[in-house]
C-alpha cells in the first residue's frame, strides 16, 4: 500500500473552492465558510428538468457548492435546525450533469456510484462528507438561511446558506482518491 497523506485541518471559502478543489485530496479535514444550497431527491428532479425545458436556476450553479440536506425547523436564536447530511446516493442520477455545469462540490453522506466518481475527475470537483447523526451540532456552523426555491416541499426547499467554519473530509477528490475504497492504495498522490 502507498504513502497515505493528511493534511492538518485548512480553512476554505466556498468562492475558493473552484480554484482550490483540485489541490485537496481524500482525506484531508477542512473548515468550510461560504455560500451553500441545500438540495435533496425532490429539490434535485425539479432542478433537472427547470435545465431540460431551458429554463433558469435557482442559483447559479457555475462554482456552487450544493449540501444534501433537509434541515428541520428553526430554533429560537438560531439561523436554522438540525442541519445533517442526507445520504448521497439518492442525488447520483443528477450528479454528473450538474458537475458537468460547473459544480464545484457537494456535502452529504456515503459513497458515489462510478459515474459521479468520474464525472468529479473530469471536472476537477470534490465531495465532502459531513459526520451523520450530528445535525444538531452542525447548525451551529450555519449563520444564515433563506429559502430561495420550491418552498412547497417543506425541508427539501432549495435553500442558501452561510456556513461559518463547517466541518468536513474530503471523501472523493479530483485526481480520483477515495476514502471509501480498500486494498489498493486508498489516497492518491500528485
Amino acid at each position: 500500500m502507498g504513502k497515505i497523506t493528511r493534511r492538518t485541518t485548512l480553512e476554505l471559502n466556498t468562492s475558493e473552492l473552484k480554484e482550490k478543489a483540485k489541490t485537496l485530496r481524500a482525506g484531508d479535514k477542512i473548515e468550510l465558510s461560504g455560500t451553500v444550497y441545500t438540495s435533496r431527491d425532490a429539490a434535485h428532479k425539479r432542478i433537472k428538468q427547470i435545465i431540460e425545458e431551458g429554463g433558469k436556476l435557482p442559483f447559479e450553479i457555475d462554482g456552487a457548492t450544493i449540501y444534501y440536506a433537509g434541515p428541520t425547523g428553526t430554533k429560537e436564536g438560531m439561523a436554522i435546525g438540525s442541519c445533517g447530511p442526507t445520504t448521497s446516493g439518492r442525488m447520483d442520477p443528477y450528479a454528473p450533469l450538474l458537475l458537468d455545469m460547473g459544480l464545484s462540490a457537494m456535502i452529504g453522506k456515503g459513497e458515489r456510484k462510478p459515474a459521479v466518481v468520474d464525472a468529479i475527475k473530469r471536472n476537477g470537483a470534490v465531495y465532502f462528507c459531513a459526520i451523520g447523526g450530528c445535525g444538531a451540532l452542525a447548525c451551529q456552523c450555519i449563520t444564515e438561511c433563506e429559502v430561495i426555491a420550491f418552498e412547497d416541499l417543506g425541508c427539501e426547499s432549495v435553500k442558501k446558506l452561510t456556513f461559518d467554519k463547517f466541518p468536513l473530509i474530503v471523501a472523493l477528490d479530483a485526481v480520483g482518491g477515495n476514502i471509501f475504497e480498500t486494498g489498493r492504495n486508498r489516497y492518491a498522490e500528485v
